[in-house]
């Protein structure tokens, strides 16, 4: 419980009200922090009295002789949860540091009591994410992952629809204070389950027992992302797998990477259902990716009007007049443009098979290049 680097942390603290030297005493009698380096690992009797008695204790000059290790000033014991774990002292005239006994024991306390939640928090923390990481491999609910269930306050026996968040900018963990902020929001069901996932990814594990819409579940989502943001400072995007039974959560796991991969600003929250060629574009593999791109629209690469051109033709359903509006330019300029599109990819706009490559060449470039929004 009192450990020297939080003695530590606990000089530190006193050391910024008082002038006079502190220690931190363990309840062997062992000294664990001091402002003066020079005491840490010598025994003093004075505390261990402190600690046996469960009193204050005041050490005079006459003690010093007396009692080993000691140096006059006053001993007070630390209570956390009604058992002493340790010892305060302050060096000093007695009569001038002991008012501030009181004050240095009770702060002294509220630390150790602050550490203790902390670690609590942190433990609850991994406890929580060990176990997710160990449900998504398992096929079955054996007894082993029922009693941690059972420890941790999860219910095994709920349909689940797991959802996976990604602060796509951020690096660093979040801190205990977001994390803790993040618990605590009024966003999400008692019954949902939240887990950190690496430095900047979150899983969700949302109750699906309701049978909730898609639209409803899209905005608990985003009003969860929204204060996702305020806290973190990070836009957030979100991939969300299809309601499963208990025993099948790495499928919806699976399907919510699946959606998270095709998210990006036009659509920062994608549901896996709603996934048609996405599921074919995403399971190639990179190198097959750039392939196909240098086998279609290759020869465009450096021509950033012609590529802007057949984008804004493909996203206007081949409408001349109203790409030619969008790009903001004559439509024989947009002929034009085609013809040339058409000669130096050898692909027509006018045959289904060509323009269908041509639409999954530049999805694949827009969207998993990220070269630019589609």
């Amino acid at each position: 419980m009192l450990n020297p680097e939080l003695a530590e942390k606990i000089v530190n603290e006193v050391r910024k009200l008082i002038v006079e030297n502190v220690i931190v005493v363990n309840t062997e009698g062992t000294i664990i922090a001091s402002t003066d380096p020079s005491r840490v690992g010598a025994f003093h009797e004075g505390a261990l009295i402190a600690a046996d008695e469960q009193r204050k204790l005041i050490i005079t000059k006459e003690d010093e002789q007396k009692l080993a290790g000691v140096k006059e000033g006053i001993n007070f014991p630390v209570f956390f949860q009604n058992d002493v774990i340790g010892i305060v002292g302050i060096t000093g005239d007695p009569s001038t540091v002991t008012p501030f006994g009181e004050i240095i024991r009770k702060m002294t306390e509220l630390l150790i009591s602050e550490n203790h939640y902390s670690s609590q928090f942190d433990w609850q923390s991994r406890a929580i994410e060990a176990f997710v990481m160990d449900w998504l491999q398992s096929s079955e609910l054996n007894g082993s992952l029922a009693d941690r269930a059972r420890l941790l306050g999860i219910s095994l026996e709920l349909e689940r629809r797991l959802a996976i968040l990604e602060f796509r900018d951020m690096s660093a963990p979040l801190s205990r204070e977001i994390w803790s902020s993040i618990l605590i929001n009024r966003y999400l069901l008692c019954t949902d389950l939240i887990t950190r996932w690496g430095n900047n990814r979150i899983v969700l594990l949302l109750d699906a027992t309701a049978g909730h819409s898609q639209a409803f579940v899209e905005r608990k989502l985003q009003d969860f992302c929204t204060y996702l943001q305020s806290l973190t400072g990070f836009v957030t995007f979100a991939g969300v797998g299809q309601a499963v039974a208990p025993t099948g959560l790495y499928d919806s796991y699976s399907q919510a990477g699946r959606a998270l991969n095709i998210s990006g600003p036009d659509r920062p929250i994608v549901f896996d259902e709603d996934l048609t060629l996405e599921m074919i574009l995403d399971s190639l593999n990179n190198n097959l990716k750039k392939e196909f791109i240098s086998r279609t629209i290759g020869p465009l690469l450096d021509d950033q009007d012609l590529l802007d051109t057949l984008r804004e033709f493909l996203l206007q359903n081949q409408s001349m007049k109203q790409a030619a509006s969008s790009l903001h330019i004559h439509i024989n300029t947009l002929h034009y443009r085609l013809k040339k599109i058409e000669e130096l990819t050898g692909l027509a706009t006018g045959k289904t098979a060509d323009l269908a490559a041509l639409y999954l060449a530049m999805t694949l470039l827009d969207k998993h290049t990220k070269n630019t929004a589609f």
